[in-house]
């Protein structure tokens, strides 16, 4: 178990990460995990666009294209939208070369227990699959968590590669 032995992820803390990292624009498909206290304030924060999305890889073309505009933007979704768009990920993410940051809700995943180890198929295979694809990913599930969002979001337009934050647990 990472973070402060157990307490919730911060909503605020995962705002303040982004705002640290130069990121200005949410292109977004709302996910259980995320919606209420992450993405809901952001709808409202006029310093921030939020770019509604109907498909998951229709965000990742958008985020892409921020890239090339000089932008800097992340892409929320549930995990099986990520599944979903793998192969744009693949296609624009990874051979394409852009830095599209991710932060990808684990539905029904149960904090303290691996992704990797939990009975939902769909869960157990997220981590594997990026990690053929070379994608970087980190687990953020406990408060203190958040603090590597910044550092991978700037690792990934560093190295103009997409990067995927898990999100194991609804933050408050």
């Amino acid at each position: 178990m990472s973070g402060s032995a157990g307490a919730p992820l911060s909503a605020t803390a995962i705002r303040g990460q982004l705002d640290r990292a130069g990121v200005r624009f949410v292109a977004a498909l709302p996910d259980i995990t995320t919606s209420e206290h992450v993405l809901k304030p952001m709808l409202a924060d006029p310093s921030l666009r939020v770019i509604q999305v109907c498909k998951e890889d229709e965000g990742i073309s958008i985020c892409a294209g921020l890239y090339a505009g000089g932008e800097r933007s992340v892409l929320m979704m549930q995990h099986t939208g990520l599944l979903d768009s793998i192969n744009c990920l693949r296609a624009v993410g990874v051979e394409g070369e852009n830095p599209v940051c991710m932060l990808v809700g684990l539905l029904r995943n149960e904090p303290g227990v691996p992704p990797s180890r939990s009975p939902r198929y769909g869960l157990r295979i997220v981590q594997p699959i990026l990690g053929a694809m070379g994608v970087e990913h980190e687990l953020l599930e406990f408060a203190g968590d958040e603090e590597r969002i910044g550092p991978a979001i700037a690792r990934a337009y560093e190295r103009r590669r997409p990067v995927v934050l898990l999100i194991g647990g609804e933050p408050l």
